[in-house]
Parts: C-alpha cells; structure tokens; sequence
C-alpha cells in the first residue's frame, strides 16, 4: 500500500519541482489539484485518482508521520483507513517523501479526511529554511518596528490573515532573528509545528536563544494547557499558533501583563478590524476593560495577506503600532467606535491596507484588476486609496 502511494507521488513530482507548489489536494474520483505560484492546476500525469489510492497516499504520509512526543509510538495505530474512520479527519505532520531523481520534498502539514466523494488528503509543503523577515514583502521600517516591539520585556502582538496568507512564515521569521541575536527563551505552542529551528543557522553561526517546541496533540491536549505549562518553562517570549477561544485569549492578555512577550494569530482581516474579533471573544460588560488592558501591553497588529500574479504571490499588508497616546487611546476607546484607530493608522509608521495596496499598483507589482478585487474599502472614490 505504502509503494503505491509512493508512485503517486512520485509521477506528481517527474517533471515538476516541489519548491513550485505550495498545497496539492488529493480526492476520490478526482484529478490532482495543485497549488502553484500561477494559481490552482489540475496535473496532468497523475490522473484520476480512486479512493484506494488517495487511501495509499494518506497510508504513505501516515507512515512518515513525525514522531515528535520522542516515544516514537503512534498512540491511533499504525492503520490510517481505521485512524479516519475512528477519527473522522486526521490533521498531522512528516517527514518529506523521497523522490525518482534523489530528491526530497519538504516536510508537510497533512490533513486526512472524509467527504461525499470519500477519503480526501489536503497537504501543504513546508519549507526547510525559515526565510529573512526583510525578504517578505514588509517595508523595512514596519521590519525595524517589529524587531524593536519583539525584543521588549513584555506585550502581545497578532499577526492575522486569512488561512494561507503566510501568518505562520512571518511569525517563524521574526523569532528566527530573535533568536539568533538575543539570549531568549521562546516557547512555541502549535497545531500543528510548522518550522523547525536548528541549532546553527546557514552560516554555521550558533543560536544565542533556546527554543522550545510543543505540538497541540502531541505534547499538550489543548493551546490553552499549553500557554499555562509555558508559563512555568520561565520563558520571555511566547508563541501561541492561534488564539480559539475566550479562555485561551484571557489568558495571553495575563501572560503579556505579567511580564511575557505573546505572539498568536487570528483569522480576521485588517489590523483595526482586529479589535472587533478579539471583543467577539468577551461579553458586553467586559468589553471596556478589555480595551484598557490591550491599549496598556499591545504591541503592534500586523494583518496580512497574498496576492496571486504571473509572478508569483505578493505580500499586501496592514500594520498598526502601539507606540503613540492616540493608538491607545483609540484602542481603549474602540467600543465607542473605531474612527478614531482607523485616523491613527494614517500616522507616521502605520500602514493602511488600501493605502498599500495602491503602492503595489503605482510600482506595477500587480494590476488595476487585482487592486480592485482586494481593496479593504468598497468605494468608487479613488482618494480613498491614492
């Protein structure tokens, strides 16, 4: 079964090069679609797949599932069919599988499940090497900001965006630099873990900060048992890989209060829209405390996303700085109304969505019909962006 899944990829990958797809979507009764820097392909080697042989593939994966918890047991069996009938989805990491030229793909983020057609596989290829923040597509004073913020004593940052928008990249990124340039201890709780952090970068140069990894799943049963274990590892930054709940969301804000660098994410667009998501989380009577404590230990909202192009996907973002008396009082008065946050992100080192966005345009980075499909603002008055 595992050989048969293993051809599958195989004849995925003959004339293609794993660095060009990012996600490949594997379904019952359907061809292969990949993920490319083009947008969605079908492949055309492969063909038609059967529910047996996405079931060989997910076999396959399975097989080369992490053993991460450093028992090296797989406590759901060594059987996936059986896993995903138990289970209903399976959502794991593993190694990279071996290819016909000697090649390896990177490691991958796997999600096994059912659907009406039956067994479906969505991967998504990680990449071996954590990039430089500065390579990303942020301009370098919002790169500057973000590593002064991140080297503070205490305070909590979100980077946001939609699934896909390379939040978890960003993230890796910025405690990467951290890490290799300040003695920090940096606890990272994920769902699952999507970079890893060498001793050494490619230089050879040692890392003067300790990592500490923990997967949701496999070390710790839930992000919010996970950021309360932190706590006690004496850590000075902390990295939660989603914030899901009210509870888990308190307890950031308490951990960034006494004395901890947080970092997590949200699925929310824009950085002032933000506020609204994290007040979804409290009951009405909560709110304006809620707001008083976040204008105190927020650091910065980085709210991101990526644009298709012939030229591959290209960063658009929104950044807000908590580092003036008119962000905070905006963001402690935000239940009032958000003109006041939204005025502050036209100031000096603060960057509005759409006001990006036209730069993008004017320097010819994407086209008027891309500009216009991923505006913030609907409205036909042009000023409002240039």
């Amino acid at each position: 079964m595992i050989e048969k899944g293993h051809k599958v990829i195989r004849d995925l990958f003959l004339d293609r090069s794993p660095e060009d797809v990012s996600d490949i979507q594997f379904r019952s009764g359907k061809p292969v679609y990949l993920h490319t820097k083009s947008g969605l392909v079908i492949d055309e080697q492969v063909g038609t797949l059967s529910g047996d042989q996405v079931c060989f593939v997910a076999q396959l994966l399975y097989s080369l599932q992490e053993k991460s918890d450093g028992f090296g047991d797989n406590e759901i069996g060594d059987d996936v069919v059986a896993a995903l009938k138990a289970h209903h989805t399976l959502d794991f990491s593993c190694n990279g599988v071996p290819l016909a030229d000697g090649s390896v793909t990177g490691r991958m983020r796997v999600q096994c499940h059912l659907s009406m057609s039956g067994p479906g596989i969505t991967c998504r290829i990680l990449s071996d090497s954590i990039p430089d923040l500065s390579t990303l597509g942020l301009s370098s004073d919002t790169v500057f900001s973000m590593r002064e913020f991140i080297k503070k004593r205490q305070g909590f940052a979100l980077v946001t965006g939609q699934t896909g928008s390379g939040k978890s990249t960003t993230l890796a990124a910025l405690l990467n630099w951290l890490r290799m340039e300040h003695p920090r201890h940096i606890v990272t709780i994920e769902d699952p873990i999507e970079y890893r952090y060498e001793a050494c970068d490619g230089d050879g140069r040692a890392s003067t900060g300790l990592m500490t990894q923990q997967e949701v799943g496999t070390h710790l049963p839930t992000y919010r048992k996970g950021l309360i274990d932190a706590l006690r590892k004496a850590p000075h930054v902390i990295l939660l890989g989603e914030i899901r709940d009210r509870e888990t969301m308190e307890t950031a804000i308490e951990a960034a209060q006494t004395g901890h660098v947080v970092l997590s994410t949200l699925h929310t667009n824009g950085a002032v829209k933000t506020l609204s998501r994290i007040l979804d989380f409290f009951p009405q009577e909560q709110h304006k405390s809620v707001l008083g404590r976040l204008s105190e230990i927020m650091m910065f909202i980085l709210s991101q996303g990526l644009i298709p192009t012939n030229n591959g996907k290209v960063l658009n973002y929104e950044y807000l700085q908590n580092n003036s008396s008119s962000v905070r009082s905006g963001i402690a008065g935000y239940d009032s109304g958000g003109k006041s946050l939204e005025d502050a992100i036209l100031h000096s080192g603060n960057i509005g969505w759409d006001k990006n966005l036209s730069r993008l345009y004017q320097e010819g980075v994407i086209s008027h019909e891309q500009l216009q499909a991923n505006r913030m603002v609907e409205s036909d008055d042009s000023s409002l962006i240039f």
